[in-house]
């Protein structure tokens, strides 16, 4: 079944990412197994070594017109490589590529067709996962293998100190007498070979962290001591094939590993409350700026400072929780309009219409309760008001609530069961039923 023709203009095709329309499902296949370091290529007889892959790719774009997509997340290149040119001459190209023509608008000799192969094929997408599970088993059976070396013998890279047996010795000697931490030795593979890389840039006179270079031994040591830069450059992704958390998963970074593992932990913690450290929110004024830690003391600066008593208010009234979520916030709101709550003057300014209730003792006189009692007031008219979670619900008013819900229940005597036996209405239900049937 052949996939689909798109018609692109090659202006487009230079400065676009090419996207795949309808791909066929294929049978999958085997991965052939080849050790050789060179890569041939899928559609003919070239032939390129493992360092020259962008060779390889710019050979199969310009002389066969097939594209590879996302080439960064194939675990293993060469064998992704020789399986598609094992697969390839047993079916037509358009079985496995979305066909992509360019110069759509041009004369038809002017047009070409390229060949886009990604893993929207269900082949190829199996392929891909197939490669990186192998990969990551390799990886897994590598770190084995030097977990369990007692052979290792390496010179510390800060030091004259030698260590022999297992890597950890050297790795926890870098990491407490020197300070270079280069994480967990279970965390660590190819071991050997990242030491000689970080051997090889000090031999360099080349910083670990900052990777600048310098004129001698000395001042390099200086400088990573000064700076703190006995440690790696964790953006180097050349440091990325020796940690084992990058082969983890298909096209992710340790970063992003990372970051997945750390909410997933704050997911799975339990509700263990017992480091709790309670942080006063403070509540502001209605009337200025002042702010306090308690209901307490907000309540007595309003009262003393600007004479306004809304306890007196929500005894007076008998408001609820919720009557008192209202009110503050149909006062926050008619004060921040520059409108007075209690005549509805308006004013320029919110200072001038503080000044007028201030001037005008119109304080404590509220508007009817109908005005302010209104289901929009629920909403707050600032979202940090602390002032709206420190109102105290009325504990008079939930004992009242809970004594007008109980119903009295009186007992049943039972003391006579056989009287009750032959008076209970059931019996007469009995004979009812006794006699209609």
């Amino acid at each position: 079944m052949a996939a689909s023709v798109v018609q692109y203009n090659v202006k487009d095709f230079k400065d676009s990412i090419l996207e795949p329309l309808s791909l066929p499902e294929s049978p999958g296949g085997s991965i052939p197994p080849d050790n050789s370091t060179s890569v041939p290529c899928i559609l003919c007889e070239e032939s390129y070594s493992l360092t020259e892959k962008d060779a390889l790719l710019k050979h199969l774009i310009l002389e066969h017109k097939l594209v590879i997509a996302d080439v960064k997340l194939i675990a293993d290149f060469r064998r992704y490589i020789l399986y598609w040119r094992k697969r390839f001459p047993e079916q037509p190209i358009t079985d496995f590529c979305s066909v992509i023509r360019t110069n759509s608008e041009g004369p038809v000799e002017g047009q070409e067709d390229y060949f886009l192969l990604c893993d929207v094929l269900p082949e190829d997408r199996l392929l891909r996962e197939q490669l990186q599970q192998k990969r990551l088993e390799e990886i897994l059976e590598q770190q084995q293998r030097e977990r369990n070396d007692a052979s290792f013998h390496r010179v510390c890279t800060f030091c004259n100190d030698e260590f022999t047996g297992n890597r950890s010795l050297l790795l926890n000697h870098m990491a407490i007498e020197h300070g270079f931490n280069m994480g967990l030795p279970d965390n660590i593979v190819y071991c050997t070979e990242f030491l000689d890389t970080l051997q090889r840039k000090l031999d360099n006179l080349q910083c670990l962290y900052c990777e600048k270079t310098f004129r001698d031994k000395t001042t390099l040591k200086d400088h990573m001591r000064k700076k703190q830069h006995r440690r790696i450059n964790a953006k180097n992704q050349e440091y990325d094939k020796f940690y084992v958390i990058n082969y983890l998963e298909l096209g992710k970074t340790w970063e992003e590993v990372q970051s997945e593992d750390d909410r997933e932990m704050i997911e799975d913690q339990d509700d263990d409350w017992s480091d709790w450290q309670d942080h006063p929110v403070c509540a502001v004024c209605l009337f200025c700026e002042h702010q306090s830690e308690t209901m307490d003391k907000i309540y007595s600066h309003m009262k003393d400072t600007h004479g306004f008593d809304l306890a007196k208010i929500k005894t007076e009234l008998g408001l609820k929780f919720y009557q008192q979520v209202k009110l503050v916030n149909f006062m926050r709101r008619e004060i921040h309009q520059c409108r007075c709550y209690g005549c509805k003057e308006k004013f320029p300014s919110k200072a001038e219409v503080l000044k007028h209730i201030m001037d005008a003792k119109h304080i404590m006189a509220l508007q009817d309760k109908s005005t302010w009692d209104q289901p929009q007031y629920y909403f707050p008219t600032y979202e940090n008001d602390a002032l709206l979670c420190a109102l105290s619900d009325s504990e008079s008013e939930s004992e009242t609530d809970n004594q007008s819900k109980e119903i009295p229940v009186i007992a049943e005597d039972i003391s006579n069961l056989k009287a009750l036996k032959q008076t209970s209405v059931l019996n007469q239900l009995l004979k009812d039923r006794t006699y209609s049937s």
